[in-house]
């Protein structure tokens, strides 16, 4: 799941922004730190941004925008979150209500965009030690999965903890480690090794997020 030639953050977002790259971005702009997007109406943005205050680990905050402002100016001058993701979910009432490629429309004024580290950050350094990234190798998104382990509430903002799997080899557990220990502003060393059952995972296949 890789660009046909290596390129840099502006070009893959120029690519996104085009329309020409509708799916997940492992291995895209490898080496350049790669970000969720949460927008969210002003007057829920301080309880967010004190959610993700007290749960860092699942919520590595990168940037925060000025309301109403689509450019985090502060680690991506000139981008547009309303048009630099390959697709959006749109929720209205806590519910699921569509996926689209751009935002353009529903940003106004009010607006606050966070930024949160994605995981997808180290997948290149994990590579270029030998450890095999399966998603990457086999082209689809990485598996996500709820947890049992909840996260500290923050006024309205509540749950578990959601994690990403990456399969490692066993004589590979531990250089793994090392290598994404070094990226904690993108979630960092693995919350959990082994068993997924000890955090709530039954079934792999059948807890799997979509």
């Amino acid at each position: 799941m890789t660009f046909a030639a290596p390129m840099s953050s502006k070009e893959a977002r120029q690519m996104i922004r085009n329309n020409e790259w509708v799916k997940p971005t492992a291995g895209v702009a490898n080496g350049y730190t790669q970000a969720n997007l949460v927008v969210l109406p002003k007057e829920l943005a301080f309880e967010f941004l004190l959610f993700c205050q007290r749960n860092p680990k699942p919520c590595p905050v990168l940037d925060v925008t000025e309301p109403g402002s689509w450019e985090p100016s502060m680690v991506a001058p000139g981008a547009d979150l309303r048009v630099d993701l390959p697709k959006y979910r749109v929720y209205r009432n806590g519910e699921l209500t569509e996926e689209r490629t751009d935002i353009i429309d529903l940003w106004d004024k009010d607006m606050v965009g966070f930024l949160l580290g994605c995981s997808f950050t180290f997948e290149h350094a994990l590579v270029n030690n030998g450890i095999p990234v399966r998603h990457i190798q086999e082209n689809c998104n990485v598996p996500i999965y709820k947890t049992n382990i909840p996260c500290v509430k923050a006024g309205r903002f509540e749950g578990p903890m959601v994690v990403s799997m990456r399969p490692i080899p066993h004589k590979d557990v531990v250089r793994a480690v090392q290598v994404t220990s070094r990226f904690p502003s993108v979630h960092g060393a693995p919350i959990h090794i082994g068993d997924p059952k000890l955090i709530g995972i039954h079934d792999i296949y059948l807890n799997y997020c979509r």
